[in-house]
């Protein structure tokens, strides 16, 4: 356990990242310290991520997205951090990854976590055959995750080619009973199955985000980051953003979670 005062947060970059700098950005204004480390860094010595009590894993096109979105950075957690990442769980901290780092997390077999260690779903090419870059709807479907609050419906952006969710229908009805589907794309309405462009990538279920068992492990396509000021929010000048950005939530509440939990 760390016994340091400030919550610290250990923003993972690497090339072609490119949402370290928000990510960073949106973890300080919830009250924590915040610092971007390169992924050789943290290679050369490992036990380094042990002073932080979250790993956040951010948005953008890792080593270009060679091979497969999120390969390349996975391949590196899973063959030369293992051991330390699985201290880190195993010490109650928190990780997170958005989108690119999402798919991080699914290809190095941290997410699902069911059964662990084995890559069991994927992220693949949206069904509309291009990037999608527009702004969704998410319903939180889930009281177990560290990171949000059970039934928020919050707003953000998405930006991706490959975010459609895939897993055998087994493990999708897995997900669901033990409460790991976090998030879920929405229609105006609030609930899901409204299709394209609400789902903007076809992902089963409307998939947006999942935690491991834990609850303390979160991937998510949408860019929480993106959306932590009010001006940020397409409408604002309409009057229609909220005095917070829907996804400030998410930083906050992990935040809050390490102060009640770690400090």
């Amino acid at each position: 356990m760390i016994s340091t005062g400030a919550v610290r947060v250990i923003v993972l970059r690497t090339a072609g990242t490119n949402c370290d700098e928000e990510t960073a950005f949106a973890f300080e204004r919830a009250g924590a310290v915040a610092e971007r480390v390169h992924i050789n860094r943290l290679v050369e010595d490992p036990r380094r991520l042990l002073a932080y009590h979250i790993l956040a894993i951010p948005g953008g096109f890792s080593y270009g997205d060679d091979i497969a979105s999120g390969k390349l950075l996975a391949n590196e957690i899973r063959f030369r951090l293992d051991d330390v990442v699985r201290r880190f769980l195993d010490e109650g901290r928190l990780i997170i990854g958005i989108c690119n780092g999402f798919q991080v997390l699914v290809k190095a077999g941290l997410l699902p976590g069911t059964p662990p260690g084995r890559v069991t779903t994927t992220l693949t090419l949206n069904d509309s055959g291009r990037f999608e870059t527009r702004w969704v709807r998410l319903r939180v479907d889930t009281d177990r995750c560290a990171f949000v609050a059970p039934g928020d419906t919050l707003e953000m952006p998405v930006a991706h080619g490959e975010g459609k969710f895939v897993a055998p229908a087994p493990i999708v009805r897995a997900l669901e009973k033990n409460r790991q589907v976090v998030f879920r794309y929405v229609g105006p309405d609030g609930r899901p199955g409204a299709g394209y462009p609400w789902n903007p990538n076809g992902s089963v279920a409307d998939i947006a985000g999942i935690c491991d068992p834990t609850g303390r492990i979160l991937g998510l396509m949408p860019h929480p980051e993106r959306h932590v000021l009010p001006v940020q929010h397409p409408r604002w000048t309409r009057g229609e953003a909220r005095p917070e950005g829907d996804g400030a939530r998410i930083f906050s509440n992990a935040v809050s979670y390490v102060r009640r939990r770690l400090l």
